[in-house]
């Protein structure tokens, strides 16, 4: 693994380059905002080596650190990669596992796949959307969701069977969830594992099933659920509630939740990534003379913003910290403001006249 690489910065960046390009990337790979968390944990251990000045100068000398690290520069534990053939005659690589993958396709041999009991029963995810306004994201919020979904019979709490009675494991595939069947061909007799019919894969069959949920050990049901969502969120993302979705059967792991964030469009400020983006409008006078005005802020506070003498229309001005906090706590964005001289369309006599003195000034 290249570390400057990962980061998309040149070996000479500096640390405050290297620190920028870690939270723009932390911003758009971390798994909390449905990112992608192999690459968010490439990206921190990046970061962790070429953020220390020690580890980035072993590094750059070496390819690695002496601290007790992973695999450097690349290898894989040991530096080799396994191919099927000459590597050194053909460049293609192939994975046994594949191979029988396909006799199995086509031969039946080798048997089904088979899933675990609790995968085969856990519940679904459920992914649903809501819409926020953009002040929202200046701090953490908690929304409350109702959903209609599976939830754990509260009569069996989950077992599928009544109260006091027990579970069986059942008679035709002793608790495997798996039966054999032998099929004979041209080529040859063959044995294909399917899943069991009297049990639906479950391994057992309780004695005597729910009266509520008809042993499935879930009903459907209303929740509410209380979702906290981070400061910073943005549109598109999508924050995880583990073990929120639907309840599995008989006891399986729950399926997750995700909630998918939409901000909505502010009537005054524009976001692009953590910065705010704003118009305002000034007087012929202010941007000649210059002057001093309060505007009010994302956050409805007011803050006094200072126009240098002889402002032209279209300067932007930055407000540092004063955007969107970034997600996951690594302070805030800022707000630039764009002037733009209003340009009068009718005038008074009086101002006519002082016009008409400027203009005879050379102005």
């Amino acid at each position: 693994m290249n570390y400057y690489e990962v980061l998309g910065v040149a070996k000479t960046a500096s640390q405050e380059e290297i620190k920028k390009a870690f939270h723009k990337l932390a911003h758009k790979y971390h798994p909390d905002k449905g990112g992608d968390e192999k690459k968010f944990k490439e990206i921190n251990e990046a970061y962790q080596i070429l953020s220390d000045k020690t580890k980035r100068a072993q590094y750059d000398q070496f390819g690695r650190v002496f601290d007790g690290s992973g695999p450097q520069a690349g290898q894989d534990g040991f530096g080799f990669n396994w191919a099927w053939g000459n590597k050194s005659q053909q460049d293609v690589e192939f994975d046994l596992n594949d191979l029988g993958d396909v006799f199995e396709e086509f031969f039946g041999f080798g048997g089904a796949r088979k899933t675990s009991k609790k995968d085969a029963r856990r519940g679904k995810d459920i992914e649903v959307q809501i819409e926020i306004p953009l002040e929202k994201t200046l701090n953490d919020f908690t929304e409350k969701i109702s959903l209609q979904k599976y939830i754990v019979c509260n009569r069996c709490k989950g077992a599928g069977a009544e109260p006091g009675t027990k579970i069986k494991e059942c008679f035709s595939c002793r608790g495997t969830g798996h039966v054999q069947q032998v099929k004979k061909t041209f080529l040859g007799s063959y044995t294909t594992i399917t899943t069991c019919p009297e049990c639906k894969g479950e391994g057992n069959i309780p004695e005597k099933p729910c009266n509520v949920c008809k042993g499935e050990g879930r009903v459907k049901a209303t929740e509410t659920i209380e979702v906290k969502i981070p400061a910073g969120v943005d549109s598109n993302q999508l924050i995880k509630i583990e073990g929120k979705g639907e309840a599995g059967k008989k006891g399986a792991k729950a399926g997750n939740l995700y909630v998918r964030i939409y901000v909505k469009q502010h009537p005054v400020f524009e976001r692009k990534e953590d910065d705010l983006f704003t118009l305002l409008q000034i007087s012929l006078s202010q941007a000649v003379l210059g002057d001093k005005v309060e505007l009010k802020i994302i956050d409805e506070t007011n803050i006094l913003l200072e126009i240098p003498a002889g402002t032209e229309s279209g300067k932007i001005l930055r407000i540092t910290g004063k955007g969107i906090p970034h997600f996951g706590g690594y302070g805030r964005g800022n707000l630039y403001v764009e002037l733009k001289i209003d340009t009068p369309k009718k005038l008074t006599k009086k101002q006519k006249e002082l016009f008409e003195q400027i203009r005879k000034e050379g102005l």
